[in-house]
């Protein structure tokens, strides 16, 4: 018989890869993965088609990034992707290291199902030797098939 001991460690998925992170790693994965949503490109693109048509087609008292240099535009935009750039990179990190992780675990489960299988294997020869033992006629895939 297989024993399956019962291991309360065992079988309990993390929620997140940055559970065990410090608050400010949790804050860089919780960037990466907002910034690398479709509704933050959205938020982007929206920003800056409304700030360009606004300072293209406003009248010209009311615009204040003039066209055609977008100096303020550029500006806030450079900004915005060298502070993301440095924050995606480590939340990238941290949640590759939760994807080793991962595969670890699931390395380990499939060694331990790959023991068993050998096991239950061990076992299925172990009843065929007995079935041929106890009708040495027959094979032991027709005692097999008779019995079903």
């Amino acid at each position: 018989m297989v024993n399956r001991k019962a291991d309360p460690g065992k079988g309990k998925r993390e929620k997140d890869p940055a559970v065990h992170a410090a608050p400010l790693d949790r804050l860089a994965v919780l960037i990466t993965r907002h910034v690398g949503s479709m509704g933050f490109f959205l938020t982007i693109f929206t920003w800056t088609v409304l700030w360009l048509f606004w300072n293209m087609l406003a009248p010209k008292k009311l615009r204040f990034d003039p066209f055609p240099g977008f100096v303020l535009w550029l500006f806030i935009s450079n900004m915005i992707q060298l502070f993301l750039m440095p924050l995606l990179l480590i939340g990238q990190n941290l949640l590759s290291k939760g994807s080793e992780e991962r595969a670890k675990r699931d390395y380990e489960v499939n060694l331990r199902a790959e023991k068993e299988i050998k096991e239950m294997r061990t076992q299925l020869d172990a009843i065929r030797a007995r079935l041929e033992e106890l009708s040495p006629g027959e094979n032991a895939e027709s005692v097999g098939r008779k019995g079903r």
